[in-house]
């Protein structure tokens, strides 16, 4: 911690740091993976299968760096690895580990977790050039292997693609980390470490998903409904709309919400709850008679205009709205189904429209470097709204299983304390509002 905090430390004085045999991190178990058997998704406890555990530092391969995490966060695969649904991590860990000598490593009785991380880098191994020892960094979460020819148009379509920290092993809810070189971006130095850490996985998601032309491609003026707009994903979809000339239609469920929506910028908001929409009349009917009212209050806030886009990820409560809300040509594009992935909706919207439906999962290293460039200049900013110490990673994890959260949940690692990792005071004053909007809730 000395070293990460004066500032003439040197690449050489991080370079010559003896690495501890061993390190705390956030684990589940491969003998635990039955723990919740026969309980209902929402009463499976987070809390009851995260261990904080001692474990050795993982030997460093080519082309690999080894991080001191300062920071990271909370995002849902961390808890669908901790509830061990819809399947447990560690058969992803096992199929890694057949893949060569040096995945062996990642097959291991726990799974270190997390897909974030704030930190500087310790070690290099053979074949880096871009990153030294000192180098404040955050990592996105995209793994890939790059030695068949499918993945170098875009790398989420290599056959080896995986997310770090939920299908492989060393994962950033650390003290260390281990990542691959091309994981690694500059860290914003106008913001802590917690903060710094908090947007990685879900910005960059919310890049590919809605400015990306491997996504929905949106430009100045589009309509973009947004659901969950004030959550962890939305909140960064909602600042995209807004920074690229777009109007965002801002789904919520509470006053609360719309009121962080507000405070964002938006001022087209719909609180389902208030006005009580209910897309399904049971669990097998849905209710187009509600998609239509969905629509009627779209266009009221839209000058009578319909969706261009829609930013989907809840899945199956939504879907069917979804479709039917948006324009004849446009586009709904959805990258998770957190209320079910089982989605229907009436086809007859989608073909005789020529809607697309596009799938969208993370983003490339190219997306989540522009994604994390957006970050550093000031114009999108982290919606962290609540840090835990490392051996509270579990409560944070129910938080965000039971939504009991807004925005992001931060942890930290090794930071001692919230605020530090600030290089750039001046840059942070004109964006401090922003940066603690969250927070203020």
């Amino acid at each position: 911690m000395a070293a990460i905090q004066s500032p003439d430390s040197t690449s050489e004085d991080f370079a010559a740091l003896p690495l501890p045999e061993s390190y705390r991190a956030i684990t589940v178990h491969k003998d635990e993976t039955e723990m919740f058997a026969g309980l209902e998704t929402r009463d499976k406890d987070p809390r009851k299968s995260i261990h904080l555990d001692d474990v050795p530092v993982p030997e460093l391969g080519p082309g690999e760096a080894l991080v001191a995490v300062m920071a990271s966060s909370v995002n849902y695969n961390s808890v669908w690895t901790s509830i061990f649904e819809p399947l447990s991590t560690f058969g992803f860990l096992e199929r890694y580990g057949r893949l060569s000598e040096l995945t062996k490593r990642h097959d291991l009785p726990y799974h270190i977790i997390g897909s974030d991380l704030a930190g500087v880098v310790l070690r290099t191994g053979p074949g880096v050039n871009a990153w030294r020892p000192g180098d404040e960094v955050v990592a996105h979460c995209l793994s890939v292997e790059l030695e068949s020819s499918d993945g170098h148009n875009d790398t989420m379509l290599d056959p080896e693609q995986r997310i770090w920290g939920f299908e492989t092993n060393f994962g950033g809810l650390a003290e260390l980390a281990l990542v691959k070189s091309n994981q690694l971006m500059p860290k914003p130095d106008h913001l802590s470490w917690e903060e710094a850490a908090a947007p990685g996985l879900v910005n960059s998601t919310a890049y590919r998903q809605l400015v990306s032309r491997n996504g929905a491609g949106m430009k100045q003026g589009d309509n973009v409904l947004i659901w969950g707009a004030s959550g962890g994903l939305g909140s960064y979809a909602t600042q995209f709309a807004l920074a690229g000339g777009a109007n965002p239609i801002c789904v919520v469920s509470s006053d609360q919400k719309a009121d962080i929506c507000r405070s964002m910028g938006a001022e087209a908001i719909i609180d389902r709850n208030a006005e009580g929409y209910r897309f399904w009349k049971d669990e097998n009917t849905q209710d187009p008679k509600e998609w239509k009212r969905f629509g009627k209050r779209i266009r009221e806030l839209t000058g009578g205009e319909d969706i261009d886009i829609v930013f989907e990820h809840p899945g199956r409560e939504t879907f069917g709205a979804s479709v039917f809300v948006t324009r004849k040509g446009g586009t709904i594009t959805t990258c998770a189904s957190t209320s079910g992935y089982m989605h229907e909706y009436d086809n007859r919207y989608l073909w005789m429209s020529l809607k697309r439906i596009i799938g969208s999962h993370f983003a490339n290293y190219r997306e989540a470097w522009e994604a994390n460039r957006l970050i550093a200049k000031g114009r999108i900013h982290p919606t962290l709204s609540k840090v835990y110490p490392l051996e509270d990673t579990g409560q944070a994890a129910h938080d965000v299983h039971r939504n009991a959260h807004q925005g992001k949940v931060g942890v930290l690692c090794m930071a001692p304390e919230e605020g530090l990792g600030v290089r750039d005071r001046e840059k942070r004053a004109q964006h401090i509002d922003a940066i603690n909007r969250f927070r203020n809730i």
